[in-house]
């Protein structure tokens, strides 16, 4: 990397934009690239990494500076966390920076405290150490600071794994199979992927392997009546799709327009033709009564803090607040309850989220099968052995960075009697 004055500006400008925590970092800065187009691509590249260092480590830098000074902390994440060496530093640095640099390399090896080491807010802390104990949220914590690596499911309707593996492969793509789904693919490095011809023609999506996992415990198949409930931009349904064969019917709701018109150029892309998306005023939405008894399985990926994604999303844990986690929490009650009316006596719901908090997850299951006698937990693990996928569940499906090298997810499989 090149660290000079001119990519140093405009790290530190792209920095103080993303730090206001108003919007989502990966927006804010597609408009900072937008907005400054003479940034070559390892300039861009450069002010990412840089941005993405400072949002996951911002607590232990401001710990070592012992300020919150946008500059130092751009020159401590180059020198803490992305290699630049003092002597690259000097020509950027003011007077007094380089002492402080300085020191934040020292500190950067003691042991810290536990907030520092985790780098969350406090609330988020209190409720994990809660779940956890201090010793599991330590790992947990290290899991989540790492970077995620590109996930890939391959599109079996139109090529297999092993096909899909050995064209990357000839193309200087290097990947391997993912642990658990037999349709995933890990790539090494940082590939223009999106560009590659299998890629352009539908054959691989970019999905993380626990999504993948979450698709697979729907346990979709061919001929079905299926909904994903909040299906956004549909990287789920086009997989639960796939693995209906591309037969029966898959509706694909959301409240979004906008979410879904992302969808489409993916559909096209896939080859699938049971994939059909609505967009829904509401879980509420009069629509979803004609749907009301009728559907084999339902998917609900419900909105969540998504504090289960920061290895991709380090700004959520600064821009969330417990508030609006109680006030998440009613809202996946609200969904929940709609969407199990649509399911017939015999079927499968799957209720899932990106969140590591007990109250979006096992506390929102417990008090739905309270309240609804005609639902039972199935154990995960029973489902993921019907689907000879190799990881070990109790009831419900929880997969941590740290222990599965996914982002944090959680999922509940609730069967209809009657």
């Amino acid at each position: 990397m090149r660290f000079t004055e001119e990519n140093f500006d405009a790290t530190c400008e792209a920095c103080a934009e993303v730090l206001r925590l108003k919007y989502p970092a990966d927006g804010v800065l597609s408009g900072f690239f937008r907005q400054h187009p003479q940034l070559g691509r390892q300039d861009r590249a450069l002010v990412a990494e840089t941005v993405y260092a400072v949002l996951r480590r911002r607590r232990m830098l401001e710990f070592m500076l012992g300020g919150s000074a946008v500059r130092q902390m751009v020159l401590a994440a180059w020198a803490v966390f992305l290699g630049a060496n003092m002597r690259e530093l000097e020509a950027i640095a003011r007077r007094g920076d380089l002492e402080k640099i300085a020191e934040a390399k020292r500190l950067a090896h003691a042991e810290m405290p536990l907030a520092i080491a985790c780098d969350m807010p406090d609330w988020l802390i209190e409720k994990l150490t809660a779940q956890y104990g201090e010793t599991e949220l330590r790992a947990l914590a290290a899991g989540l600071l790492q970077s995620a690596p590109l996930d890939l499911r391959v599109n079996i309707v139109k090529t297999s794994r092993d096909e899909a593996r050995a064209r990357l492969a000839v193309d200087g793509v290097t990947v391997i199979d993912t642990p658990y789904s037999p349709y995933g693919l890990r790539v090494s490095g940082k590939p223009p992927i999106n560009r590659h011809p299998l890629f352009v023609a539908g054959a691989l999506e970019v999905q993380d392997e626990g999504s993948q996992l979450l698709c697979m415990l729907l346990g979709a198949r061919r001929g079905e009546m299926v909904a994903d409930f909040c299906a956004g931009a549909g990287g789920k349904s086009l997989a639960i799709g796939m693995l209906m064969r591309s037969t029966g019917r898959l509706n694909a709701f959301d409240v979004s327009e906008k979410r879904l018109a992302k969808m489409k150029p993916r559909l096209a892309r896939s080859g699938l033709s049971n994939v059909h998306p609505r967009r829904i005023e509401s879980e509420k939405d009069i629509r979803l009564q004609r749907l009301a008894g009728k559907l084999d399985r339902v998917l609900v990926d419900a909105p969540c803090s998504g504090l289960g994604t920061l290895r991709r999303n380090p700004d959520i844990k600064w821009r969330q607040t417990p508030e609006a986690v109680a006030q998440m929490q009613l809202k996946q009650q609200s969904i929940l309850a709609a969407a199990a009316k649509l399911l017939r006596p015999g079927g499968r719901l799957v209720y899932a989220t990106c969140s590591l908090l007990e109250e979006e997850n096992r506390a929102v299951v417990v008090a739905f099968l309270a309240t609804h006698s005609e639902f039972s937990l199935r154990p995960a693990g029973e489902v993921l052995r019907e689907e000879r996928i190799s990881l070990e569940m109790g009831d419900y499906l929880e997969l941590r960075p740290h222990v599965h090298g996914t982002d944090g997810f959680f999922a509940a499989v609730l069967e209809r009697s009657i």
